[in-house]
């Protein structure tokens, strides 16, 4: 079996805002909403202090208010933040700081929580980017560790029957996984209620265990 049937579609996006230290908060709460929907849940804390001090330096180099553009991809296997400006004369740089210092030490955070960083110069100015490490063994790959692996076998022998129904369908899309989880829920479900237990109870139990294992709970 291949080790991911079912691939994760991560589409690079960009949002255009302007550096202002109120529009922090919000870039934040938009890595957090779409690193989930990546499945990337473990990198939330450190990319969202990557974006944080990246808009932090613009605002502070360069000017409140500057237009500037949030860029967030896949580079191969790395997750890769891009912020660009319209200024390519203020260059972050790395500096030597000492223990009381209390600026300059944004591209510092950077460069300790990224894999690597750079400056990329243009005619409209310039982008500053960052990668980290996502651990995948592909850009399109499951995080997760062995519980998703698990999950991903059974929905696979699974989902053969559903796939099977379907003309259009490739080995295991995530469309047929998705029939395919519904189908096997209801049918556990059903296996539940024939030995007498409630099955109410198994899903409450199932999402209290799964929120107390992810810090996802309300």
């Amino acid at each position: 079996m291949d080790e991911c049937r079912c691939k994760v579609l991560r589409k690079p996006w960009e949002l255009p805002f302007l550096a202002e230290a109120s529009e922090v908060a919000g870039l934040r709460r938009v890595m957090r909403l779409h690193l989930r929907l990546w499945g990337l849940p473990d990198l939330v804390e450190a990319a969202q202090l990557c974006v944080s001090e990246l808009a932090t330096n613009v605002i502070t180099h360069i000017g409140s208010g500057t237009p500037a553009t949030l860029g967030v991809s896949m580079s191969g296997t790395y997750l890769r933040l891009e912020m660009r400006d319209p200024d390519s004369g203020a260059l972050p740089m790395l500096l030597d700081l000492g223990p009381d210092a209390e600026r300059g030490r944004g591209v510092g955070l950077v460069d300790a929580l990224a894999d690597r960083w750079g400056v990329i110069i243009s005619d409209s100015g310039k982008t500053t980017w960052c990668e980290l490490s996502t651990g995948l063994a592909t850009a399109n790959g499951h995080a997760g560790g062995a519980r998703v692996s698990k999950a991903e076998a059974l929905l696979a022998l699974y989902g053969d029957g559903v796939a099977a129904r379907r003309r259009d369908a490739t080995p295991l899309t995530l469309t047929v996984a998705k029939q395919a989880l519904v189908c096997l829920i209801g049918d556990l479900l059903h296996w539940v209620r024939a030995h007498g237990c409630d099955p109410d109870e198994v899903l409450d139990r199932a999402q209290m265990h799964f929120e107390s294992e992810t810090g996802e709970a309300a």
